[in-house]
């Protein structure tokens, strides 16, 4: 859009300001993501356990030194979640700004993926060994895709009925993610003030069909299909693995030669899906079939140990 580019325009303050108050924030070490994301985890287990207490009743038979050093282990683990969150915001503003000029405000789409940023915190599992940001850029990315296709869905309505429905997809996403689950019509009217009777049809606005071939990015390198979570498909957490797992899987094999790399790629299928056998590769690269079975064996006991073994371990758990 042209306010995003107009350095003048009152859009472009707002980034501005919004950039200037995120920048205050220093990114994070690795083993510093790590340790807010243990705060994060004993915060969550902590609420957890002041919960069950109050629903069966025991919370005031509770030891009143161990019922505030919960409490106490909550705030931490809010300050920790804060922390994790302001320290990569700037990560958000960077990937929203891939899908500048698609008919959504550089600050909407900021907005959109905050909403992402959050939910990898909340999702984030430190114990896998995989970096914060890389992580989180998954989730980022599906929530910008996600408010643009709720945005594409209300074009052809009336324009009384677009600024509604856009404030309910959001209040509803911004509660699914909050309590875990698909929010009521009674709890939606609650949040957004508009009378219950109407919710549903709201929703059933902006339920209207959206192209998934839609290209996003600011190279139209994929459609808008290949970032929303298919209901049917396998889970939305095992899609991000399997992603990191292919990003580490190349980083790895770029430290081999480049035979190596060449023959590990066709014995496995990771460039075509289809892996191929010894005598074909031999065939590829006039070898015999027990020399390319000798490659086979070399490259794998190379990625048993050292740092290549460390940085694909995570996934065989």
């Amino acid at each position: 859009m042209a306010e995003d580019l107009d350095a003048q325009s009152p859009a472009a303050d707002l980034v501005r300001v919004y950039l200037n108050g995120i920048g205050k924030t220093a990114l994070l070490t690795a083993s510093e993501e790590v340790e807010l994301a243990k705060r994060v985890e004993a915060g969550v287990f902590a609420q957890h356990r002041l919960d069950t207490a109050a629903a069966d009743g025991t919370l005031e038979a509770m030891d009143l030194q161990y019922r505030r050093d919960l409490r106490a282990i909550v705030r931490d683990g809010a300050r920790a979640k804060n922390h994790l969150l302001e320290a990569n915001l700037r990560l958000v503003v960077s990937l929203a700004k891939r899908y500048t000029g698609r008919g959504m405000p550089l600050l909407d789409l900021i907005q959109e993926g905050n909403l992402g940023l959050i939910r990898a915190v909340e999702k984030f599992d430190y114990t896998k060994g995989f970096k914060f940001s890389t992580y989180a850029t998954w989730w980022i990315r599906q929530a910008i895709t996600r408010g643009m296709a709720d945005q594409a869905r209300t074009i052809r309505l009336p324009v009384h009925l677009v600024e509604q429905v856009n404030k309910l997809a959001r209040i509803k996403r911004d509660m699914h993610q909050r309590q875990g689950r698909e929010p009521t019509d009674a709890e939606l009217a609650a949040e957004s003030g508009i009378p219950e009777h109407k919710i549903q049809d709201l929703l059933d606005h902006a339920r209207d069909p959206v192209s998934l071939d839609m290209p996003v990015g600011s190279e139209e390198e994929a459609p808008l299909g290949d970032f929303i979570e298919d209901a049917e498909a396998t889970d939305a957490e095992n899609t991000v693995i399997s992603s990191l797992l292919h990003d580490d899987l190349r980083r790895v094999l770029a430290t081999l030669e480049d035979r190596e790399q060449r023959v590990i790629r066709m014995r496995f299928g990771l460039d075509d899906g289809q892996p191929h056998t010894l005598d074909q590769i031999g065939r590829a690269f006039k070898l015999s079939r027990e020399r390319v079975r000798q490659i086979e064996r070399e490259v794998m006991a190379k990625l048993r140990v050292g740092e290549r073994a460390d940085k694909l371990r995570a996934y065989a758990s």
